[in-house]
């Protein structure tokens, strides 16, 4: 662990963040890829969306990062009948004072697996939503602050639309990427049941190797990341590009910039450098813009995906080969 007041180089946020992935790797199988991302989302301090198939490891990755990271976990199984205060916690008579008391919700943790985002109803979801962004929740008038780190992972079936709450663009944008899992190779599905039959029982442990004052520090040490402002500017020609496409709608707000960049950051850490170069940009794309896209209604007729619109913007979009200095960092090499 680090000591208070030292800052964190980015070369050991990103050995403890490839600890931390090879310890995950111990439980969940051959999705490396998808739990970088997941991991990056963590770091960039942002909330993750993971939509897929039923019984891919969603909650399994969710309970194994929050054990590798030394973080409170709690899981919350949305319903249609789940109410906001299930969410964040009610005021309950008690009778011993002959007063109101706050109990807090299961919202107040670290990391919380919000299972099934859109099961419940808007209501409910922009209860989440409001701890998600201000990191706070309102109950009867006062306000109770969260404690830091705060990320919520949230599932979503992208199939099942029968007694489904689909989220609004405006409450996806919030999301800082979305991944998806995919169906494992059949070498990794039968590696999934030899370490199930190897360990003899249901449930995986995962000793921590960070804990959450760790995880601060190492969120902090992201601000020292370099990134050149033709590398900055090609992240906003990205963006902006998604708006033009013609198969879009509405394209990614400034927040998709704002996510590609955090993004790339922790790319280039995990890359081993201390500086962004634009594959990391390319890398984290789609996960972080695809789900800010709207397409147009016969576009979904087609059956189109918004990654593919993604990789035609990546294609269309000259990317920047220049190493000189940021503009923001020489005016501060000047004082």
């Amino acid at each position: 662990m680090n000591d208070a007041g030292r800052t964190m180089p980015p070369t050991e946020v990103g050995r403890l963040a490839r600890t931390v992935l090879d310890a995950v790797g111990q439980v969940v199988v051959g999705k490396r890829d998808a739990l970088e991302l997941v991991l990056a989302g963590i770091l960039a301090g942002g909330h993750v969306l993971l939509e897929d198939l039923p019984g891919l490891g969603k909650t399994l990755t969710a309970r194994s990062f929050a054990q590798a990271l030394g973080l409170d976990f709690r899981r919350l199984q949305f319903t249609p009948d789940l109410l906001p205060a299930d969410v964040t916690g009610s005021f309950l008579y008690d009778q011993r004072s002959g007063d109101f008391a706050f109990r807090a919700g299961p919202v107040f943790t670290n990391l919380l697996l919000a299972d099934e985002i859109n099961r419940t109803p808007p209501k409910t979801q922009s209860a989440l939503l409001e701890a998600m962004q201000e990191k706070q929740v309102s109950v009867e008038g006062v306000t109770y602050r969260l404690d830091e780190p705060f990320h919520v992972l949230a599932t979503a079936n992208p199939i099942e639309y029968e007694g489904t709450y689909p989220l609004p663009e405006a409450q996806l944008d919030r999301f800082l990427l979305r991944v998806s899992f995919g169906y494992p190779e059949q070498e990794e599905e039968w590696e999934v049941l030899r370490r199930r039959m190897a360990r003899r029982r249901e449930e995986a442990e995962i000793e921590p190797v960070v804990d959450a004052a760790t995880l601060r520090s190492m969120q902090a040490a992201l601000e020292d990341v370099v990134v050149e402002d033709s590398v900055g500017r090609y992240i906003v020609a990205l963006t902006a590009a998604t708006r033009e496409h013609p198969s879009v709608l509405v394209g990614a707000s400034p927040r998709g910039s704002l996510a590609l960049l955090l993004l790339a950051r922790v790319r280039a850490v995990l890359s081993g450098r201390d500086f962004v170069v634009p594959e990391d940009v390319k890398e984290v794309a789609a996960p972080a813009l695809a789900h800010r896209i709207t397409l147009r209604p016969e576009m979904w007729l087609r059956r189109v995906d918004p990654s593919f619109v993604v990789g035609e913007v990546l294609d269309g979009t000259p990317a920047p080969a220049s190493g000189a200095l940021p503009s923001y960092a020489a005016g501060r090499q000047g004082n």
